[in-house]
């Protein structure tokens, strides 16, 4: 086993320890509760710490040590003042007495307002709650009594909820500016026996995936895509294999004085050209290896999910594995990328290594600065520290980088040849002049469609997960989803790529990127619609974050499937070419 084999061992080690850590405690013993964040309900980027609202503190604060997909969270755990005792019912317990000013008072009344709701962990279990209300008139109230519902199963906790008394708040309509006032903090705690196992105890996390309606959904959302790839399919066998068979006939005509005749048009008449490789094949190449990492990657999230790695709120496990798994691919990249451009006869090895480590990187180094900077003068928690930021350039450094370069060597150094059936001719071929709708725009508009149709319902899904606060678990079906998308990038593109050559247009290599990657634009656009029409985010910040990111996955896609839109014009195009004779 390799360096990098037991490095990714490593890690899914300790990430299954964290999921089947469970803690056990004696009657009375305190149970750690701390707080994490506060934030605009709306806005999940936009977190803050949770004392930048003036809320009752420990005597002593200690700040909880944190894994980093933790930190990429936004995540910043401290212990609270809340003394909840293992098994110990609580019909009242006094928490602080909380002096307000009026700058606090107007501080609690503007978060009230924005409905800033606060998360804490009791027991590695996520809890949420309001920190107040605003009642009709525009009342505005603040929460003072926080009741907790604490199941047990033997000696372990099972479950957590909380609630508030809407009887007891304080009212910050209008801030006291004279004397002030001051907030009364209390809690109760009631413990209740359950027969849920501690394995079991996250599952009400994920239910809201599990009810019959969304299933419904999700099983009406692969319906439609496995029709479409059946529609798709039967498309490519009637007609272009019973063109391409009309095509293998004629051109493979014994009658010399007929084949000149019919020879005069068509795809073979390219064959001289269709093995010309593309201009600037540095660039091409760093897309290929690219796009083959990501997907790699992707494969490999989704077998951890299906394994059952990621569960709900497992201190961002998947961020982590993310973070490790992009590391330990860079490998698969730079040998992909370093392959391919050795085929294509390129020299320029140091360029197409910075461009292959740089293609990705390099935006989101860029994207992630602006973020940053936004969310370091915002004051909020999704502003990475400076130690966080040095362990990903270190990450980076020693290991992405030096893998992509060494990738690259291998695949300079591959035996492996091109393989092409043809011989290109020392000059290119005029290309004919074509109608608008054969040119590269409205191929990709053709190209997109089709895999996004079959992958947009679950799109809402997985941006109410991310941008949201529901929860997304069905793993298997998201899987099904991808591989049905693969399927139809590649069926959709090898169409189009057939329909280009017997144009006579024999300029398929970027256009085959640029068709199957074309689904990555129409993500995009769903990501402006869902942000303007399927939601309520606003403020700079959130939207900063929000199209940064969403544009760098949408920049990752495009890459993937144009890679895959490539090597399957790659397979067909070589096939076609070997089925004739080509002189």
């Amino acid at each position: 086993m390799g360096p990098a084999q037991k490095a990714l061992a490593f890690s899914l080690a300790v990430l299954c320890i964290l999921g089947a850590r469970a803690a056990t405690y004696e009657q009375g013993q305190t149970v750690p509760m701390f707080a994490n964040k506060v934030g605009p309900f709306n806005n999940p980027s936009e977190t803050y710490e949770f004392y930048t609202l003036p809320f009752c503190q420990a005597t002593t604060m200690k700040e909880k040590l944190l894994w980093l997909g933790e930190v990429l969270e936004g995540d910043r755990l401290v212990n609270t003042p809340f003394k909840i005792d293992f098994g110990v019912n609580k019909p009242d317990e006094k928490l602080c007495s909380m002096p307000l000013d009026s700058k606090a008072q107007a501080k609690l009344k503007r978060a009230i307002e924005q409905d800033y709701y606060f998360q804490m962990f009791f027991d590695h279990l996520p809890l949420w709650g309001f920190i107040g209300k605003v009642e009709k008139g525009h009342s505005v109230k603040l929460f003072l009594h926080t009741h907790f519902d604490v199941h047990y199963n033997g000696n372990q906790v099972i479950e957590i909820n909380v609630a508030t008394d809407p009887s007891r708040v304080l009212d910050l309509t209008s801030p006291s500016t004279s004397t002030g006032a001051t907030a009364e903090f209390s809690y109760s705690v009631n413990w209740k026996p359950t027969t849920v196992k501690h394995e079991d105890r996250l599952a009400k996390y994920s239910r809201f995936s599990f009810l019959k309606q969304h299933l419904e959904i999700h099983w009406f959302s692969i319906i439609n895509s496995i029709v479409t790839v059946l529609l798709l399919t039967g498309f490519l066998a009637t007609i272009l294999m019973r063109v391409l068979k009309n095509d293998f006939m004629k051109y493979t005509n014994e009658d010399p004085l007929e084949a000149e005749e019919e020879d005069e048009s068509g795809w073979k008449l390219v064959h001289g050209d269709v093995f010309r490789f593309p201009n600037n094949p540095s660039l091409f190449c760093a897309i290929v290896g690219v796009g083959t990492q990501f997907l790699v990657l992707t494969v490999c999230i989704f077998l951890l999910s299906m394994v059952g790695v990621f569960y709900p709120y497992n201190r961002g496990a998947m961020l982590t594995s993310c973070v490790v798994l992009y590391a330990l691919t860079a490998g698969l990249a730079g040998y992909s990328s370093g392959m391919l451009y050795k085929q294509m006869g390129g020299t320029n090895w140091v360029r197409n290594n910075i461009l292959t480590s740089g293609l990705f990187f390099g935006p989101l180094f860029l994207v992630f600065s602006v973020n940053n900077s936004i969310a370091w003068s915002a004051g909020t928690t999704a502003a990475l520290p400076f130690g966080t930021i040095c362990i990903i350039v270190v990450i980076w450094a020693l290991v992405t980088l030096p893998l992509t370069v060494l990738g690259g060597i291998f695949g300079k150094n591959s035996k492996q040849d091109f393989g092409a059936p043809a011989r290109p001719n020392k000059y290119p071929r005029e290309i004919p002049p074509l109608p608008w709708y054969r040119s590269t725009v409205p191929q990709m508009l053709m190209a997109g469609f089709l895999p996004f149709s079959a992958i947009y319902i679950e799109l809402y899904y997985i941006f109410a997960s991310i941008w949201g606060h529901k929860v997304y678990t069905i793993y298997s079906i998201l899987f099904i989803v991808l591989g049905i998308l693969i399927v139809v990038t590649a069926f959709i593109t090898i169409a189009l790529t057939y329909f280009q050559l017997a144009a006579e247009d024999h300029h398929w290599w970027w256009r085959s990127i640029f068709c199957g990657g074309s689904t990555g634009f129409f993500i995009l656009g769903y990501c402006w619609y869902y942000f303007y029409y399927r939601s309520e985010m606003d403020g700079l910040m959130q939207t900063s974050f929000y199209f940064g990111y969403m544009g760098l996955a949408c920049y990752a896609f495009f890459m993937m499937l144009g890679m895959v839109g490539f090597r399957a014009s790659l397979v067909f195009v070589r096939g076609i070419y070997k089925a004739i004779k080509s002189d």
